[in-house]
């Protein structure tokens, strides 16, 4: 029998039902004892607590854009589990317990199961089980998971991926309660060198300051692959000595401020924190953050994730961040941040999904670290006079055409300043520009292959010094 209804889990809280009636329509409905609670959070900023009922639009894009970009691995997953590929809630409910973000999504009859916890369900591997799966990936992209493991994961996205769990320097195909904390991605047939090229992109971009998932190019056996830290996976214990210190700074702060309740409440609040924090640390000592991409929380389908398809827009997603985030200028900036490097990188897949929101407890909401970073740049394929960005900068996609006065009509169109803005894409231009260099050579000792991280510094650097050419008008009126 076809399930209906799935439990919506968030913490170990049940959050919501999610059903799908007999035309296919979906509703999610928050439960009465989670809207209620000082520190309860939205699935999606596209289904604000202020409403308990959400209809098909909002969770329909919120459901497919926890699933793979990728029909291949749609239509494996459609056959693994005996439904359609078109079914996003049918797919969900097989793969659903551990998604980006916090949120699983649980068969009633499972529901028992993952809220009582216990200890961590892990099968463990060793170099070679992983790297058994990794080629087994790469021969089949729908391959995510060995036939054997129980422990079932979606990730958004078009490219092959897997994630495990590591733990003790181990990596682990986790269950039930338990999440995963890296992906893993093996090179690209269609695109050689893309391994190093990502974690070149992701490496450059901390560097210059910034935030950035982290990542490394490790070898498994005769296996190579992208290991990305989960920005949406962290130690328990650790969350709760931050807030702890947070509670102690506030506290300290509350002394010597004119509005010490203010102050004093921002302590308490911490110090909730740090105490629920605590009591979760020996239950669940990894914990999911609760995390959605910028189309989610527009309601937009993934489908049209890209600005020429009717995806957001630079002005869009400048508007969500100004309407949610808890620090709305600085999520700006670090927004019109990354469209810069990505222009001087040439980061042409930068779209509205790899733009993601991070969601936590009395409405705080943040811009999410930066992922899936690549440059076109090095492959002799892409024809750079046809390179386009995935969003427009001013009038224009077309990366050879952006210059200064393009710049200039973001910042006025996004109501920025100018002259810092463009000051900062050119600090970032010139950053790229001299670390290139010491970059690669660490990478090259590192083991990475020294003609693909050769062909980056040198596309990569002279990309940064053109880029850098054509700004200086763009602080000075026309």
């Amino acid at each position: 029998m076809s399930t209906k209804e799935l439990v919506a889990v968030l913490w170990g809280n049940e959050i919501g039902r999610l059903t799908r009636d007999r035309n296919g329509r979906l509703r999610f409905t928050y439960a009465d004892a989670w809207r209620t609670r000082d520190d309860a959070i939205p699935l999606s900023l596209s289904m604000p607590l202020a409403a308990q009922e959400h209809g098909h639009k909002p969770v329909s894009a919120f459901l497919w854009g926890l699933l793979p970009d990728n029909e291949v691995v749609l239509r494996r997953w459609g056959q693994r589990f005996q439904v359609s590929a078109r079914n996003a809630f049918a797919l969900i409910a097989n793969v659903g317990e551990d998604c980006a973000g916090a949120a699983q999504f649980v068969r009633p009859e499972r529901l028992d199961a993952v809220l009582a916890g216990g200890p961590m369900e892990v099968e463990w591997l060793d170099d070679e089980g992983i790297a058994e799966r990794l080629r087994l990936l790469r021969e089949d992209r729908g391959a995510w998971r060995g036939p054997s493991d129980t422990g079932q994961f979606s990730l958004s996205g078009a490219q092959a991926k897997t994630a495990f769990l590591l733990e003790g320097g181990r990596f682990g195909v986790p269950s039930g309660r338990t999440p995963t904390t890296h992906i893993l991605k093996p090179p690209l047939r269609e695109f050689p060198g893309h391994v190093e090229n990502e974690h070149f992109c992701m490496a450059l971009a901390r560097e210059l300051g910034l935030a950035t998932a982290a990542s490394e190019v490790r070898r498994f056996g005769d296996e190579l692959a992208v290991v990305v830290t989960r920005y949406d996976r962290a130690r328990t214990a650790e969350l709760a000595a931050e807030a702890a210190a947070r509670a102690a700074a506030a506290a300290t702060r509350a002394a010597g401020e004119s509005d010490v309740a203010a102050a004093a409440l921002e302590a308490a609040a911490a110090a909730a924190d740090a105490a629920a924090l605590g009591e979760l640390a020996e239950s669940q000592p990894i914990l999911r953050l609760h995390q959605e991409d910028t189309c989610q929380a527009l309601a937009i389908e993934p489908t049209s994730k890209y600005q020429h398809e009717g995806g957001p827009s630079p002005g869009q997603i400048a508007e969500l961040l100004r309407g949610s985030s808890s620090s709305p200028m600085e999520d700006v900036a670090a927004f019109v941040d990354a469209l810069g490097y990505n222009w001087i990188i040439a980061g042409t897949d930068a779209h509205a999904k790899n733009y993601s929101l991070l969601l936590a407890a009395r409405g705080q909401v943040r811009l999410a670290p930066l992922y899936d970073l690549a440059s076109a740049l090095p492959d002799p394929s892409l024809e750079p006079p046809r390179l386009r960005l995935a969003m427009k900068i001013g009038s224009t996609y077309r990366i050879r055409d952006i210059q200064g006065r393009h710049w200039r009509a973001l910042c006025q169109a996004l109501r920025i300043d100018e002259s810092e803005t463009i000051g900062r894409i050119d600090a970032i231009a010139a950053g790229a520009e001299h670390r290139v260099g010491d970059l690669g050579a660490r990478m090259i000792e590192e083991g990475l292959d020294a003609e693909v991280v050769d062909r980056l510094v040198d596309r990569i650097g002279g990309r940064a010094r053109a880029c850098r050419k054509l700004l200086p008008d763009a602080s000075r009126p026309e």
